[in-house]
Parts: structure tokens; sequence; C-alpha cells
């Protein structure tokens, strides 16, 4: 099992929305997905039709060590995709979790022995960069970086690549990002062609080529407990993620490509 983060410590930027449709089309392409909700507010488990009354285990749970990554692990409405779905106890774990030893190993613990039920693990990362994230990008493999195009969100990447690399140094020295995902793309703007244009002269090949549009239809699918890909899967966005999916996997390495 591969296992990406997706993670960018800014808000409002479509993290969920690409964990969730990504992880959508990766499960209608034949891969055993599983989708990892590690934000408190529990959007990724909403967005996925999974209710607050579905969720008797959480990542909480998972991360204190009291269930197991089997009974945390609940099937959706989507063919071949699970979810570790998040409630807001959530929130508390990382005051629990600071003296605990190995406190940012918790979740890589749990994964560890997950190798043979999915070939492909999402993991939703809150907007900041606290013991959650920290476990989240000990975990992966590597990390994909949904980046709004706006001014403030190259700060904020800027911040994150530095978080990678210092977790490359302390934690995981294999982890990798495996791309940056312009998205909230609006070619009206002419500063979202700025930006868009900075970050691909600044991280060349390492963003994607596939930029993912504002789109009224990605905003409606979660309200109805839906990706947007099974919503209305003629949608612009919901045509982007599929693209971006496309990208995603012929970027994966060639022995972790069979589904």
């Amino acid at each position: 099992m591969i296992s990406i983060a997706v993670a960018n410590q800014k808000g409002g930027v479509g993290k969920t929305t690409t964990a969730i449709n990504l992880a959508t089309a990766f499960a209608a392409t034949g891969w055993r997905t599983l989708l990892i909700d590690l934000d408190p507010q529990g959007n990724a488990s909403t967005g996925v039709g999974v209710g607050a009354a579905m969720r008797d285990y959480s990542t909480y749970d998972l991360l204190v060590g009291e269930s197991t990554l089997e009974e945390c692990t609940v099937p959706t409405s989507i063919p071949g995709l699970d979810l570790v779905p998040a409630t807001v106890d959530l929130s508390g774990a990382e005051v629990e979790l600071v003296s605990v030893d190995g406190r940012t190993d918790r979740l890589r613990k749990a994964l560890s022995g997950d190798k043979a039920a999915h070939d492909i693990c999402f993991i939703d990362c809150p907007p900041s960069l606290g013991l959650l994230t920290l476990n989240a990008l000990t975990a992966a493999d590597t990390v994909l970086v949904p980046l709004q195009c706006e001014f403030f969100a190259l700060e904020g990447l800027s911040q994150l690549l530095q978080t990678v690399e210092r977790v490359q140094q302390r934690f995981n020295p294999d982890l990798g990002i495996i791309g940056v995902a312009l998205t909230m793309f609006d070619r009206r703007n002419r500063l979202t062609d700025q930006v868009s244009d900075d970050v691909r002269d600044c991280l060349g090949k390492l963003v994607f080529e596939t930029s993912i549009p504002r789109n009224v239809r990605l905003s409606e699918a979660p309200s109805h407990g839906l990706p947007a890909l099974i919503y209305d899967q003629h949608c612009t966005g919901s045509r982007a993620y599929m693209a971006l999916a496309r990208e995603l996997i012929a970027r994966l390495p060639e022995n972790r490509k069979a589904a």
C-alpha cells in the first residue's frame, strides 16, 4: 500500500475536496482505496456519506491506541473505497499525545498492518502543522499539496516545504512530494495566472499539468454526501479530478501501480 498525505497548513485550499475525489477516482479504476480523515472537522467523512451515527470508531481511537485499523475502517457507498472517519474527539488527540513516547509515529504503526487490504491510502490532513499532520507525514510515502491560486498560498507553501524537509531529517527520510495541484483556478482572474506562472517557474515539473477550476458542482457535492465525481461526473471539476488522478498514477513507482 502506498500512502499519500494531502496536506497544506492553509485552510480553504481544497484539501478535502482533492482527497475525496482522488480517492473516488482511484476506487473507480479498480484500486482498493482507503481514505483516512485526520481533520477533527470530519468533512472528508461527511463528503463520502459517512454520517456521525456511523462513526463508532474513528481516527482518534486509532491514534490513542484504543482500536485497530480494521475496527476503525468502515465501507462507503462508493465501491472500492473504505474510510477511517474522524470525530470531534480528534481535536483532543494532540494534547493527549504530547507526553506519549513515539507520538509522531502512531499513525504509521497503525497502518503497518494494512499492507494487503488496500492498494492506496489518502490521508486528509487538518489545516495546521501540528501533531496530527506530523503523524500523517511520518506515515506517508509521499505528499500531495493542493495550492489555491492566490498570493498568500505561496507563503504557506514555503512553510510546508520546510516542514516536509524537517520530517525527512527527523522522522521519515523516505518522504517525498509527489506533486503540487493548483486548485480554485479561475482564468477570468489575472492573479490566478500570475500565481500559476510563479509556482510553475519555481517548482517546475513538480506542479501537475492539471489545474482544478472553481466549480459550483464541486462546492455542492459535499452537502449531498457525495464526491463530485459521483454527484456530477460530467462537470468541469470532476473531469479535472479524473485528469489529475491519471497524472498521479503516472507519477507512482512502476512496482506500485498494479491494482
